[in-house]
């Protein structure tokens, strides 16, 4: 299990100096010397934390990525008769705010081959955070009886696989016919499906 690094306050100077940098010209145009002088540090004192932007970058997905789940208290405990629904919905808010989270939109526009690795290869210690929310989210529900029977982390890994689609391309099916509150409303079903009893 990967654990989520502490970052101190100085390196989320750091990290939002290289957010800042992303956001300006991409990330295959910036540079570690760079996000040292928008933060107002030498170099050395960047490499000391990083070694090289993709490290840079993959601590700064993280903490962007988790600060949207945080937000949304996706994953959080069964505490009602509604909390199944109660739990889609911060899952379809979660999507939604990730769909619209401006770095997310950059790195799409700009570098999208960055998002890759995390489709097709393995996964990153944000996906690993929300698979052990919801997998803990519907063990309490199945414990409460609100969750249908079934292994709680191959569930999770299947709302995970699902959330995937509607976070990097619902746009991809949207037209004249079909808008993205009708998608979302589908997903919020489907999701509602794959877990009442």
């Amino acid at each position: 299990m990967t654990s989520l690094r502490h970052i101190p306050p100085s390196e989320s100077t750091f990290l939002d100096a290289a957010r800042a940098c992303i956001l300006d010209v991409g990330w295959r145009r910036t540079t570690l010397t760079e996000v040292a002088r928008r933060a107002g540090v030498s170099r050395m004192t960047i490499y000391r934390t990083w070694a090289d932007m993709p490290t840079l970058l993959g601590d700064l997905m993280t903490r962007e990525w988790m600060r949207i789940v945080a937000t949304n208290r996706t994953g959080d405990a069964f505490v009602g008769a509604d909390s199944v629904a109660g739990l889609v919905e911060r899952v379809v808010t979660t999507i939604r705010a990730l769909r619209h989270n401006e770095l997310y939109v950059r790195i799409v526009e700009l570098d999208p081959e960055l998002v890759l690795p995390y489709l097709l290869s393995r996964r990153g210690r944000s996906q690993d955070h929300v698979l052990r929310l919801t997998e803990r989210a519907i063990a309490d529900g199945q414990a409460a009886g609100l969750v249908r029977a079934g292994d709680p982390a191959t569930m999770a890994r299947a709302l995970v696989l699902a959330a995937h689609g509607f976070v990097l391309s619902s746009h991809t099916m949207l037209d004249d016919d079909v808008d993205q509150d009708a998608l979302d409303a589908e997903l919020t079903l489907l999701l509602t499906r794959a877990l009442v009893p």
